[in-house]
């Protein structure tokens, strides 16, 4: 079984037993975080599509560790005017192993 859900902006497929990195989310490492913006449950030939989303569909997920991610550098410049600007941003995450999916 697998499922289309959507967090932080993000959309993500996901089954039983994955390990993903979303957008952070404000939850304790070793707590229950229920999804439940579902767009999609599969299972073999049969899938249940929303409008937008699938009714009583919620995918279950421990959160194992919170982080931040690669630095992204960031580089402005202006030529000929004597204009550089260097800057970084690290955008954190949670990562999520996800237990169950009812659909």
């Amino acid at each position: 079984m697998y499922a289309v859900i959507k967090t932080g902006g993000k959309q993500y497929k996901v089954a039983a037993g994955e390990k993903l990195k979303v957008e952070q989310i404000p939850a304790d490492v070793g707590a229950q975080v229920v999804l439940d913006q579902v767009l999609l449950v599969g299972e073999g030939e049969s899938v249940r599509l929303g409008q937008p989303v699938v009714a009583g569909a919620t995918v279950t997920a421990t959160v194992v560790a919170h982080g931040r991610g690669e630095k992204v550098k960031i580089f402005k410049m202006r030529r000929r005017k004597h204009y550089q600007k260097h800057q970084g941003h690290r955008q954190g995450y949670t990562e999520l192993k996800i237990d169950t999916i009812v659909g």
